[in-house]
């Protein structure tokens, strides 16, 4: 066997992954994302920012092989609205993930398929997040630094994220007296004059 599939390093700060393939995020990847359309566009008018970058490595293909990706997001708001990943189902919804925070400090949201359950769960330096099967997961930076974390998956788990860009979250994550809270989406756009 290859001593590339065998072994792979990468760096917790910039999340950049030996022999990894990297996809880069900007504000434009996300529109239809965030909450507010006019705080987006008022963002978007400033120019394109890199909001956050995956680089991940995918050493087998086989059936008990595991993938993982090192994600970077850069701190950030949209509004309120902390710059987020796209957020994603698994294809094979029955797949867990694991998140290992590195650097910074966030969230991840869940929002489970089944049971409409949310739960936001703090990533900071060291924690180890469980994310279930059935479950919407999106990482948020609520931090002024970057966020690094790696996600370890089953190989053949796949990324379903025409369902979250086809009806998005129920929930976001807004900055509110300088803490970060969760709030239904319909409910925060009506505090806005935007339902």
């Amino acid at each position: 066997m290859d001593i590339d599939r065998l072994l792979s390093v990468f760096d917790p700060q910039t999340a950049a992954v030996q022999h990894g393939s990297v996809v880069n995020r900007y504000l434009s990847d996300l529109k239809g994302y965030y909450a507010d359309p006019r705080a987006y566009e008022a963002a978007s008018s400033g120019g394109n920012p890199l909001v956050y970058s995956v680089s991940s490595l995918e050493p087998g293909h086989e059936a008990g092989d595991l993938h993982f990706g090192v994600g970077m997001m850069l701190p950030g708001k949209i509004g309120n609205e902390y710059y987020l990943t796209k957020g994603h189902y698994h294809a094979w919804r029955a797949a867990a993930e694991y998140y290992i925070g590195l650097s910074g400090s966030g969230m991840v949201l869940l929002e489970d398929e089944r049971t409409q359950e949310t739960h936001l769960i703090p990533m900071t330096p060291n924690a180890v997040i469980y994310v279930p099967g059935y479950n919407a997961h999106r990482t948020i930076n609520t931090g002024t630094v970057p966020l690094t974390y790696i996600g370890i998956f089953a190989a053949n788990a796949g990324h379903d994220y025409g369902s979250i860009a086809e009806r998005n979250f129920r929930h976001v994550v807004v900055e509110q007296d300088g803490q970060p809270v969760l709030i239904e989406r319909q409910t925060y756009l009506a505090s806005l004059g935007r339902a």
